[in-house]
């Protein structure tokens, strides 16, 4: 392999790509003199990104017609909106059909250049040409604005809101790294809005205190009415109650947006969960329902001097409600939590306090939505409805053995020792996470060569990671539910794929910063020195090789998905989402 070093180049930087071409000074000026822009004040931002940069480089300004899509929900995207000019549609429900918002998969290779790469690939490692940044085209090259047909019609069928000028939305997607939560489209003809990509939302927010309380207020009435619109028990509630509910819900985050730093260093100090925050404890009282909005908690029970893992709660699960309904039911024989609950990394949770849940909730709740009273006499108090699945399959296995298999919940045959595991390694971020059966696996790397030739020769993971009994957790991009990496890019080279919501880099865009491979709790992100296709490093003005990110990207455009995966001639090879234990249980007992 030559080692020549190339001529010098000059060293990426952040705005090198900007978020759009056509945005000229004077629209920037034109900007900075109209709300919320002309109240901010210059001063407050750093040289490095003064606010007439900010606008220049992160933001660009949108043109649409009646009808025409502007975000559709399911979406990833990590830009908001504002409205300069128009109204804008929001559907509330029920969501329009993916036909009718334009959805399709994403390109994939033909069949032609997937066996050509086979031998087209580049002889030396991490070559950079220029027909690789083709596959992750910027933002605003080749967009295709999508008309909603009909309109009178199809909304005469669904309920809907108007956002007017002057108003924000798309900051919940753009803030918690969460699918967009409706569809939204253009009211009027030539409305106009002002995107703001995610980097910049961050910078003006970082600077304008005022903007950034107005954000953080919207973000959560918004974020409120559209998660308590998905709880099962409040459904049944007429709108005067789901009002007194809403007025009472309480919005709580715990833990560290960037929470990766602080995870690194419990990890090295052999933190367990002991140290984790509490959001409510064991045998304390129930003041309220706790719903998970985003991110993840740990539900523990005492065991012995500790605490043992039962389980971990993602976003849709809720903790209290039992205890909550029992103690109404039976005032007289009231019980306290049965687990506690602890923050994992950066947490929101919606807390519904316990006295708007006897008084609104639980008098209108059909009687067959109630669950069944705890069990308060015994060690074992809790009732099959307050107890983790983890707890009752073990219960039932005991009792009754030769159904052993059938009563065993996920949690129970994946065992407690390997969820310790998993949840010690916050392996349950994981949406794709590449598990390894040790026992299965004849170190052939086979998975690693199909990597490879899918990748212009270069593999995007290693086949080593941390290990319990014979399961390994390989150095892979997990394409997290919490994607941390993404917080400290300045450019949005890395980002999600707005189909399927894969994290994948473009190479075009990315500057080698290395802060997606420093906030990567996994150690999945590679730096990698880029070459030309002599074999000749690529150096910077500044005499240092230029480098550029790199990792697993799904095998985002091969047809058949991972190819590590459909490489493995044992079956000892799974992508598997960790966010519940249900995949995980079928493949270690296939």
């Amino acid at each position: 392999m030559s080692t020549t070093a190339a001529p010098a180049h000059d060293r990426p930087r952040r705005w090198d790509s900007p978020f759009s071409d056509e945005i000229t000074d004077a629209d920037v000026q034109s900007l900075l003199s109209r709300a919320p822009f002309v109240n901010m004040k210059a001063d407050n931002f750093p040289r490095s990104a003064t606010l007439p940069d900010v606008l220049k480089n992160d933001t660009r300004i949108c043109r649409y017609k009646k009808g025409e899509i502007i975000v559709r929900e399911g979406d990833y995207g990590t830009s908001a909106f504002l409205i300069l000019r128009g109204t804008a549609r929001v559907v509330l429900s029920p969501a329009l059909p993916p036909s009718a918002v334009g959805r399709r998969e994403p390109a994939r290779r033909g069949i032609f250049r997937a066996i050509a790469q086979l031998w087209g690939n580049a002889k030396e490692d991490e070559v950079a040409r220029k027909r690789d940044r083709s596959r992750f085209m910027r933002q605003d090259e080749g967009e295709t604005h999508i008309i909603l047909q009909d309109i009178p019609r199809i909304l005469d069928k669904h309920r809907t809101a108007t956002i007017n000028a002057g108003d924000f939305f798309g900051e919940i997607a753009a803030l918690s790294r969460m699918p967009r939560t409706a569809t939204i489209l253009a009211d009027e003809d030539d409305t106009q809005l002002l995107e703001v990509r995610w980097q910049g939302l961050r910078d003006l927010m970082r600077y304008d205190p005022a903007l950034r309380s107005h954000i953080d207020r919207i973000y959560r009435e918004r974020a409120l009415s559209t998660y308590l619109a998905e709880i099962p028990f409040l459904k049944h509630l007429d709108e005067a109650g789901k009002a007194k509910v809403m007025a009472a819900t309480q919005f709580e985050t715990y833990g560290d947006y960037d929470w990766s730093g602080d995870y690194k260093k419990l990890a090295q100090s052999g933190g367990s969960a002991g140290k984790e925050p509490v959001i409510a404890s064991e045998g304390d009282y129930p003041n309220g329902i706790v719903m998970m909005r985003a991110g993840f908690a740990r539900l523990t029970q005492r065991y012995g001097g500790g605490h043992r893992t039962l389980n971990y709660l993602g976003s849709g699960r809720i903790y209290g409600w039992n205890e909550i309904a029992h103690n109404w039911r039976q005032p007289d024989n009231t019980v306290p939590l049965q687990h506690t609950l602890r923050v994992i990394g950066y947490t929101h949770v919606l807390v519904i306090p316990a006295s708007i849940i006897e008084q609104v909730v639980l008098p209108s709740l059909p009687k067959h939505l109630l669950p069944d009273l705890i069990k308060t006499e015994g060690a074992d108090a809790a009732s099959p409805f307050t107890r983790t699945p983890f707890a009752l399959a073990e219960e039932k296995a005991k009792d009754s053995p030769e159904k052993k298999s059938e009563a065993a919940s996920a949690e129970s045959r994946v065992g407690s020792e390997l969820m310790e595991f998993l949840t010690a390694n916050r392996f349950f971020n994981g949406t794709e996470t590449m598990v390894i059966d040790m026992d299965r696996c004849t170190r052939c790397d086979d998975c690693v060569r199909a990597c490879a030739s899918t990748h212009d020769n270069n593999p995007r993971f290693l086949r080593h990671g941390p290990t319990h009994d014979s399961i390994m957790v390989a150095q892979a991009c997990m394409h997290c539910a919490d994607p941390v990496c993404m917080i400290g890019c300045p450019t949005g080279a890395i980002h999600r794929d707005s189909f399927e919501g894969q994290v994948v880099i473009n190479p075009a865009t990315c500057i080698g910063c290395t802060a997606c491979a420093n906030n990567c709790p996994y150690g999945s992100i590679r730096m990698t020195e880029q070459r030309d296709e002599s074999g000749g490093i690529l150096i910077a003005s500044d005499a240092k090789p230029i480098v550029k990110a790199t990792k697993c990207d799904l095998c985002i455009d091969q047809y058949g998905g991972p190819a590590c995966e459909r490489a493995c001639p044992h079956d000892a090879l799974a992508r598997i989402n960790l966010n519940t234990l249900d995949d995980l249980a079928a493949w270690l007992h296939r």
